[in-house]
């Protein structure tokens, strides 16, 4: 088992890729706290889980998760940030302004929160840090695709953000023994993208966007966290790894 009594907290484990990698770091022997601001997908967990609900992006809030994982599983090793939002799944009411702090909030100061927390208890012993960032965070975005939001579409800036965040946290902790590292998923079939993929059209096109000419599986995207957060990878730090079935080689 690759993850052998290894202490996770996975963030966003309620649904999508969060739930995915909870599932398959517990196959794997990880010993698990897993949160998400929704109590109701948490009860959807293995009963072998830790849960505990909280919002990332409130200070207090990230630090008790983080006790709590330490406090449960008697120290941390892993942290994945996967809690993350988009427009599309903000309050109707929300205006543009609304909308850009909430998804900067959750999805970019939600992961410096987490890992700030985190890091204080890993630089007793070393550790590893997974960032969910996106394959928009590294090229320019099509806005077209949300033609109806209001405003300029906040969700690659918070992921391009993610992504320098997780370079500059990388160098910061080196000499900590503390990785951190990135993903950049493609577009993949969680709740956060079903607006998009059940509507044909648009599912249609933004599977044209990927050379492999399909949508990812959460699982897919877990595995590529897998290996990041596992002692494979322990000369690897600062890396932002797309998993996008070729939506960067074009």
């Amino acid at each position: 088992m690759r993850l052998l009594n290894k202490k996770v907290l996975i963030t966003g484990a309620g649904s999508g890729i969060g739930k995915a990698c909870s599932i398959l770091f517990s196959d794997q022997g990880a010993k698990l706290v897993v949160t998400d601001l929704n109590e109701d997908t948490l009860k959807d967990s293995k009963n072998n889980f830790h849960n505990i609900t909280g919002n990332v992006s409130e200070k207090n809030d990230a630090k008790r998760l983080v006790d709590y994982a330490v406090k449960k599983l008697g120290g941390l090793d892993i942290l994945v940030n996967c809690a993350g939002v988009n427009p599309r799944g903000a309050p109707k009411d929300y205006d543009f302004e609304q909308i850009w702090d909430w998804v900067i909030g959750v999805n970019l100061k939600g992961t410096y929160l987490m890992s700030y927390f985190a890091s204080s208890e890993m630089k007793k012993n070393g550790g590893s840090i997974v960032n969910l960032a996106s394959i928009n965070g590294l090229v320019g975005y099509n806005q077209g695709i949300d033609s109806n939001l209001k405003g300029i579409n906040p969700y690659p800036h918070s992921k391009g953000g993610v992504i320098q965040l997780t370079k500059d946290m990388a160098v910061g902790f080196a000499k900590l023994n503390i990785r951190v590292n990135a993903l950049c998923p493609g577009y993949s079939k969680t709740n956060l993208t079903k607006m998009l993929w059940e509507d044909k059209k648009v599912e249609r096109y933004i599977t044209s966007l990927h050379p492999m000419g399909r949508l990812a599986d959460p699982k897919e995207i877990a595995y590529a966290a897998l290996f990041l957060a596992s002692d494979e990878a322990s000369f690897v730090t600062g890396a932002c790894l797309p998993v996008d079935g070729g939506y960067l080689a074009q």
